[in-house]
This record gives C-alpha cells, sequence and structure tokens, in this order.
C-alpha cells in the first residue's frame, strides 16, 4: 500500500472531492482524519471508510476558525500519534461570486475566510507536528482559475486560490529543508456537487465550459485525489513547490 500507516488529515472530508479522497487514501492504507463542517456528513465519510477495512475518524471543523483548526490537528494526533499528510481540500463556492464590480463584500470576506485563511490556519497547525516528527506533505487544493482570467467571472474564488498557490510556493521554501513539503493541485472542473448543482440548473454554462476543454468532459474526484496520494506517499519525496494543473488541457487551449 502506497500510503500504509500514513495519518491524513483531509479536510471537507465528509462530501465531494473531499469524501472521495478519504477513501481513496484509506484504501492505500492511511489512518484518516475526516474533517468537516457537517457531523452528519464527517461522520457518514468515516463509516464508509470502515465498511471498506480502513481506519478513519471525525473531527468537527470550521476550517476559518483558529480554535476549530487547532483542535483538529490536536484530535488528529490524539487519535494516531502524528500528522503525515494534511490535505487541504475544504473550499466553497458561491453563487454570489461574480466580478467585483458586482460581488458584495459579505460574499468576498466568506470565500477568503474557508479558502484562504483556512489553508493558513490548517497550515499554521499541522507544520509544527510535522516539523516535531521531520516529516511531512502539506497538499493544497487550489484551481486552474488561479493561474488565468476568466470571462464568466468568480472572483473571490479565484483570488483565493491564487493566494493559495502563493502561500504553496512560500512553505515549501521555509520547510523543506526541515523535511516538510508542500505542493498544490490546481483542478478543473471536476464532477462534484458542489459544481454540478449549479450547472446543472444553467446547461448555457455547462456547454460553455465544455466546449473549451479539450477532452470534452469534466474530471472525475479520483482524477484529482491519485495525484494527491502521490504527494502524500514517499514516492514524492523530493516533489516539493510544484502545482499540478490537472484540467483535461483547458489551460493550453486557445480558440
Amino acid at each position: 500500500m502506497r500510503l500504509d500507516g500514513k495519518v491524513t488529515i483531509i479536510t471537507g472530508g465528509g462530501s465531494g472531492m473531499g469524501k472521495t479522497a478519504a477513501e481513496l487514501f484509506a484504501r492505500e492504507g492511511a489512518r484518516v482524519v475526516v474533517s468537516d463542517v457537517s457531523e452528519a456528513a464527517g461522520e457518514a465519510a468515516v463509516a464508509a471508510v470502515r465498511a471498506a477495512g480502513g481506519e478513519a475518524t471525525f473531527v468537527r471543523a470550521d476550517v476559518s476558525k483558529e480554535n476549530d483548526a487547532r483542535g483538529m490537528v490536536q484530535h488528529a494526533v490524539a487519535a494516531f500519534g502524528r500528522v503525515d499528510a494534511l490535505y487541504n481540500n475544504a473550499g466553497i463556492m458561491p453563487e454570489a461570486d461574480h466580478s467585483v464590480i458586482d460581488t458584495d463584500v459579505d460574499t468576498w470576506d466568506k470565500v477568503m475566510a474557508v479558502n484562504a485563511r483556512g489553508v493558513f490556519l490548517g497550515c499554521k497547525y499541522a507544520i509544527p507536528q510535522m516539523l516535531e516528527q521531520g516529516s511531512g506533505s502539506i497538499i493544497n487544493i487550489a484551481s486552474f482559475v488561479a493561474i488565468l482570467g476568466c470571462s464568466v467571472p468568480q472572483d473571490a474564488y479565484t483570488a483565493s486560490k491564487g493566494a493559495v498557490l502563493a502561500l504553496t510556493r512560500s512553505l515549501a521554501v521555509q520547510f523543506a529543508g526541515r523535511g516538510v513539503r508542500t505542493n498544490a493541485i490546481s483542478p478543473g472542473p471536476i464532477e462534484t456537487p458542489l459544481l454540478m448543482d449549479w450547472l446543472l440548473k444553467d446547461e448555457a454554462a455547462k456547454a460553455l465550459r465544455l466546449n473549451r476543454n479539450p477532452s470534452g468532459r469534466f474530471g472525475k474526484p479520483e482524477e484529482i485525489v491519485n495525484v494527491g496520494i502521490y504527494l502524500a506517499s514517499d514516492e514524492s519525496r523530493w516533489t516539493n513547490g510544484a502545482n499540478f494543473v490537472i484540467d483535461g488541457g483547458i489551460t493550453v487551449n486557445y480558440f
């Protein structure tokens, strides 16, 4: 197993790509800490992991709150004794997020709190534990929109994911020499409830996005999570400061 015994915290692990991550990481032998704001969703994800023979525990945490982030890491250490990987997956993409000229300040602040501050706080408390151990892997989920402009803007989301990429580079420089690697994954549109619930209401928006993708389809959650498994594993021990753009070719397509 590629992750045999490795303790992995997965934020937003109760649904979507986070739930898939919990299941696939556990399948590779990881001991999984599912973190989510929803107790019902988080416990259901843990139950699914255990039903498949994996090892998992749930901790309720709002990643935008410092006490919750601290408690999340403490829970992992209390349950499993260490933290080998932090998969910063939790994120929001509200419908009210548009261009800067018509996005309200509350929406901007809420997106930044979860998507950017949440990554900061997870790292703030997980990295010291990893430094004490002498090893660890930070895996930050960014987005393809952080590296190119979009004619259908979601400016708070885009800015928050740009912040995640900038933070990833800074942490990679600071801590790699002490055994803690930091990398990012920038997915294109993935078939998760967060995206599909929105696009299913708007066939024109769905068609527009598919037309721009050379692959002709949206990505599957496991196609992103498999990159995360690599980054959490010892296979990636010399991978640091990288951003894996997994988008079916959107960012190389010009027409």
